[in-house]
């Protein structure tokens, strides 16, 4: 195919060549999203959480079942993005017990893999103020606010006399 139009490169038709001369394998995973994003995706969309605004502070419920809280990450990244992530294995602890023991799952309803949220912070929460708690399955991270500024007094002047 010929890219030339009226004597001149047309820089779009030759954009749309080369598009053309990729192969079939490489145009599928161009723009496919990344196995980490679709993963990270899932557990997003499955991870139930509630968010409550005190006066105070901002709290996050998550539900983290059969995730040991030693397991469980609390993070902020890029400065306001709280990322709360942990993975659920199989039998809710660390392996395949039950497989050694010579069982086999005839229905596996409980969700396993990977569980994760991902919050905005407002303007007012405190990045430096945060605690998690999880007890029963339930992770409750609490952020604190930035206690808003005390109004400026108006500064009164001496008038002396000349």
């Amino acid at each position: 195919m010929d890219v030339r139009v009226f004597g001149l490169e047309n820089p779009l038709l030759s954009t749309l060549q080369q598009l053309m001369e990729i192969p079939e394998e490489t145009e599928k995973t161009f723009n496919a999203p990344t196995r980490k994003y679709v993963r990270d995706a899932r557990a997003m969309a499955s991870t139930p959480a509630d968010v409550k605004e005190l006066p105070n502070a901002y709290v996050f419920v998550v539900d983290m079942p059969g995730v040991k809280s030693g397991e469980i990450k609390v993070e902020v990244e890029e400065g306001r993005v709280l990322v709360i992530s942990g993975e659920r294995k199989r039998g809710g602890g660390g392996g395949d017990e039950e497989e050694k023991e010579g069982a086999k799952y005839l229905r596996m309803e409980r969700r396993m893999g990977k569980l994760m949220r991902r919050f905005v912070l407002p303007e007012d929460a405190n990045v430096d103020a945060i605690t998690a708690v999880c007890r029963d399955g339930v992770l409750t991270v609490t952020v604190d606010k930035v206690p808003p500024p005390e109004p400026k007094k108006p500064k009164t002047i001496e008038v002396k006399v000349a």
